[in-house]
């Protein structure tokens, strides 16, 4: 019968301190969701309401930019692919909202039409991409929610590619949010550090400015987008890297828009200024050993596909802290090298921190009969 195995790791691969309860985000109670993530660990360093359902209303453009990223890497759409933008969509976007103000004839190139989403939020540019990309919009939000589940954004969906108002057809959680946020920075990096961060664009005789708060602001911040409806409130979805460690964060509901700004700047820079990087088991190296079931091999080893990274609160007290590896077992065989059958979980003060996925670092082929006989009598004697 499986079950859950819970095996401590020696204490003294973490002979260091780990303080925790850092100073309190400078996030007002007005903002009802708030959330900051470290990418390096996956640590959520502040929660407020992560799993409440909202509109995301133009950082829905952010799932756009994903889309077309994902599409241009695979080689399944050219950044230089010219659109002739119709009469029909400019009787239909143009002016509405946040603009590019496209107009009927032109023929914007795809990287273009991605400045216009992600500098300067257009509602025409979002439109367009999904219509040059897939040909209409129905095939092109069947491509977004696809990607929304292949990320596990399992709270979300998009009824349109540009957020604006579709009786609640558009839902999202800051939770999936910060989820979208690594993948587009994480698997994107390129594309990413091209098309977002910018302070404004030019496109005829119309200049605009990005309306993102914390890019050439805060230190590091590179993006990502803002959001506005009445019936959302002000949200954002931000980021900023420093020193290879990357901070995603969402805010969601604010009543104003300059409260929503100021948060945003503080919250990355709290991030940054009241936690420190902390590598507490390297990756690549033996880490732990699994029990195996009806295998040649009795265990598996496992190791870490990445740095076991966890930011620790500076200046703050530590009573008590473990590390456990984490499994479902016996493992059944075959296993495959590379495969991901456990985890480690760092517990601080008796409260779960983070979790980190361990890879196995050998093939076990299923027992043959001989071995079968020569596993049940070890583990009879054993």
């Amino acid at each position: 019968m499986k079950h859950f195995a819970v095996i401590a790791i020696a204490a003294a691969v973490l002979a260091f301190p780990v303080p925790a309860n850092p100073a309190e985000a400078p996030v007002p109670e007005d903002i009802p969701i708030a959330l900051l993530v470290d990418l390096s660990s996956g640590q959520v360093l502040y929660s407020r309401e992560p799993n409440r359902r909202f509109v995301p209303a133009s950082v829905t453009k952010v799932m756009t930019a994903y889309t077309a990223f994902k599409l241009v890497d695979e080689g399944a759409l050219r950044l230089d692919m010219p659109f002739l933008y119709s009469a029909e969509l400019e009787d239909e976007w143009y002016a509405e909202g946040s603009n590019m103000f496209l107009r009927a004839g032109e023929r914007p190139t795809i990287a273009q039409l991605l400045l216009g989403i992600t500098t300067v939020s257009g509602n025409d540019a979002s439109v367009a991409m999904a219509i040059a990309a897939t040909g209409s919009k129905e095939e092109w939000l069947e491509l977004m929610n696809a990607n929304a589940r292949d990320l596990g954004m399992s709270n979300t969906h998009f009824g349109s590619p540009n957020g604006f108002p579709d009786g609640g057809q558009t839902y999202s959680t800051a939770q999936d949010l910060a989820i979208l946020g690594r993948a587009i920075t994480q698997q994107h990096p390129d594309l990413y550090a091209r098309f977002f961060g910018h302070r404004g664009m030019r496109w005829r005789d119309i200049t605009q400015a990005n309306h993102d708060p914390v890019t050439g602001r805060v230190e590091g911040a590179d993006g990502l987008k803002t959001g506005f409806t009445n019936e959302a409130g002000f949200t954002f979805l931000g980021s900023a890297e420093r020193d290879g460690r990357r901070l995603v964060m969402v805010l969601a509901g604010s009543p104003t828009g300059p409260m929503r700004d100021d948060a945003a700047r503080s919250l990355l820079r709290w991030g940054f200024d009241e936690f420190r990087p902390v590598r507490l088991l390297e990756r690549d190296r033996y880490t732990a050993t699994a029990r195996v079931q009806n295998g040649s091999e009795t265990h598996v080893d496992l190791k870490l596909p990445q740095d076991f990274m966890v930011a620790i609160p500076k200046d703050a007290d530590v009573t008590s802290w473990k590390v456990d590896l984490v499994y479902r077992g016996p493992i059944e065989a075959p296993i495959a090298t590379g495969e991901r059958l456990a985890r480690l979980r760092l517990t601080i003060n008796g409260e779960t921190v983070l979790e980190t996925p361990l890879e196995t670092m050998n093939d076990v082929p299923r027992a043959n009969a001989l071995q079968r006989v020569v596993n049940a009598i070890t583990g009879w004697v054993a």
